[in-house]
């Protein structure tokens, strides 16, 4: 992401902090050690049960001996079994938990960010750091951690019980020891570097994925499979060829750790043999010392492969702060200033503003404006004359850089956030219209709208005879941004919701430009039940669709060039006669 960078401090820092969402948790983290400490001691326990199975139950030859060891190697076994159940489970639990927590916060955030954020930042990249991200995380808090520990304990426990069975041979063995740290400390490096390249490389893939198939009629229109399939195996080989270099430092430190450890438990098992020979250890004590030896062996072998996983977690920790870090630009006040009765008195004055990636230009350009309650005001000009980013401003998507915009006399900048959009209904030029039931989009600003105001508000939208012939009526399913439907009847569901929002103030961003004769006439209708006793502003292409509004502001290069009806514009403003003259005379031809 743009906005962030990576360093080994910021990366534990991550880790830390996501470490606190287990602190609510401290009785499942208490279940879960003290079941991990039970498996851990029962483990080791099994070393000493198998030195008396051999010292006093083969070698004394007594099967009652026998029969009574193997009894208590057997009720060894079944509390294992029972401690493993426990522990699974509470350690399982608790990383699906904190992951719940974490992803539940990071959206939370998310969803009020500035939308500026997501003009910088692929919103495929961070829905990949909330799904592939989150999984790692989730993979390392219920499993990895809890095998850790586990092992740590079996090492310490194991080295202690070494020493108590045989110091002499766990002389040998300590020696593997310093030479298993270096090459963990080496290659653990290289890991962890490599790991967040790799998921780096995954969150691009991921997001090449989305971009394509959420835009598949494009690619197939334009015969583009080819060259995205092209696009895409490059994405994956790099992906590929990171974690290739991930994999082979990760098993190079493995294979290091196994031969260093094994070498070490081949040479304790020669030198061990002898001893017994010679009678200066039983066979029980050898068979113990090697048991424990394995213990060891395995659990470093472990802990320096459970090392390389919670590297990656490292990496998927801090990127998943990033997003909790990602500072929100537009907030509403410490202190709002109280929300007065809303007719719709706008006034824009000298307004500047500059898109944050465009900041060498003015979208607005010292815009001053004012906005009467109740009129319909349309906004015309030249493709980036900055009518669209008047709304932008409108609703706080960005604040200018200087002047300011007022709302019954109030800067909007000291209103509520939530409360000042409350006073707008948008209708754009492209509805949006989200998966689920035809109801719960047009109850989407309304949630506690009845069902009875939903049939209201879609018949004023000229929206309710299409809907009832559906299969389901009101409870049909949409596909993803209202597939199956026709472009006017999303106009007219996304009008259908607005009327539902009631809002005093209506945005139309060329609400009709896409539509047939048909269509349109339909949609019209529906607007026109909308405007009723709201203050209006329509962003509009074709001049014909405006012609009736009670004023008309001709922008130019995010200024105002001029103001009026449509028959004082077409003597005062030469701009707007011009974009008049070529649009009636391509219709008249």
């Amino acid at each position: 992401m743009k906005e962030f960078s990576s360093t080994t401090s910021s990366r534990w820092q991550a880790i830390k902090r996501a470490a606190q969402f287990i602190a609510p948790y401290r009785r499942q983290v208490i279940y879960s050690l003290v079941a991990l400490s039970f498996t851990a001691t029962i483990t080791l326990s099994i070393g000493q049960g198998i030195r008396l199975l051999i010292d006093q139950g083969f070698a004394t030859q007594s099967t009652e001996l026998l029969s009574q060891y193997v009894l208590i190697f057997l009720g060894l076994v079944i509390a294992l079994a029972v401690g493993t159940f426990t522990r699974y489970y509470w350690v399982t639990w608790l990383g699906e938990r904190v992951i719940a927590d974490i992803r539940r916060q990071v959206f939370n955030h998310l969803i009020h960010l500035h939308p500026g954020f997501f003009e910088a930042n692929r919103s495929l990249e961070i829905q990949s750091r909330l799904t592939a991200d989150m999984t790692l995380l989730q993979t390392v808090i219920g499993s990895s951690v809890s095998f850790a520990l586990r092992n740590l304990i079996m090492l310490l426990g194991g080295i202690v019980w070494l020493f108590i069975t045989n110091a002499k041979l766990t002389a040998l063995v300590t020696v593997s020891v310093p030479l298993v740290v270096i090459p963990i400390l080496v290659y653990g490096r290289r890991v962890r570097h490599l790991s967040r390249q790799s998921q780096d490389k995954i969150a691009a893939v991921g997001a090449f994925v989305g971009e394509i198939l959420g835009q598949i009629k494009t690619v197939q229109a334009y015969n583009h499979q080819f060259i995205d399939q092209q696009q895409f195996h490059t994405q994956v080989e790099d992906a590929f060829a990171i974690a290739k270099q991930r994999t082979t430092q990760r098993a190079l430190l493995i294979t290091i750790v196994i031969l260093l450890v094994m070498g070490a438990v081949g040479l304790m098992l020669w030198v061990g043999g002898m001893d017994v020979i010679q009678g200066r250890i039983s066979a029980g004590e050898l068979a113990a010392f090697v048991f424990y030896s394995v213990i060891v062996g395995s659990a470093v072998a472990s802990i320096s492969e459970v090392i390389g996983e919670l590297q990656r977690a490292a990496g998927a920790a801090e990127r998943t702060m990033e997003l909790l870090d990602a500072t929100n630009l537009i907030q509403s006040p410490p202190d709002p200033h109280p929300l007065p009765n809303v007719a719709g008195n706008i006034f824009l004055n000298q307004v500047c503003f500059a898109y944050p990636s465009r900041l060498e230009t003015l979208a607005i350009n010292h815009l001053t404006l004012t906005i009467r309650a109740g009129e319909t005001l349309a906004l015309v000009g030249p493709s980036g004359a900055g009518k669209s980013t008047v709304f932008d401003l409108l609703l706080r998507f960005f604040d200018c850089q200087s002047g300011s915009i007022q709302l019954e006399g109030i800067d909007i900048r000291d209103l509520d956030l939530m409360a000042l959009r409350r006073c707008f209904a948008l209708v754009s030029q492209n509805p949006v219209l989200f998966h689920g039931s035809i109801r719960d989009n047009l109850r989407y600003g309304r949630p506690d709208a009845t069902d009875a105001e939903i049939a209201t508000a879609a018949e004023a939208a000229y929206a309710h005879d299409f809907i009832s012939k559906l299969p389901q009526g009101y409870h049909t399913l949409l596909g993803d941004t209202g597939l199956g439907l026709s472009g006017g009847q999303k106009q007219r569901l996304a009008i259908a919701r607005a009327i539902l929002t009631d809002a005093p103030i209506l945005l139309l961003d060329e609400a009709t430009s896409a539509l047939d004769a048909y269509s349109e006439h339909w949609v019209q209708q529906a607007l026109q039940q909308l405007m009723q006793n709201r203050t209006t502003l329509v962003i509009a292409h074709r001049l014909a669709t405006v012609q009736s509004a009670d004023r008309i502001a001709v922008l130019d290069h995010g200024g105002l060039d001029a103001l009026g009806t449509h028959a004082q514009l077409l003597h005062s403003s030469p701009l707007y006669a011009q974009l008049a003259a070529l649009q009636f005379q391509s219709m008249d031809d």
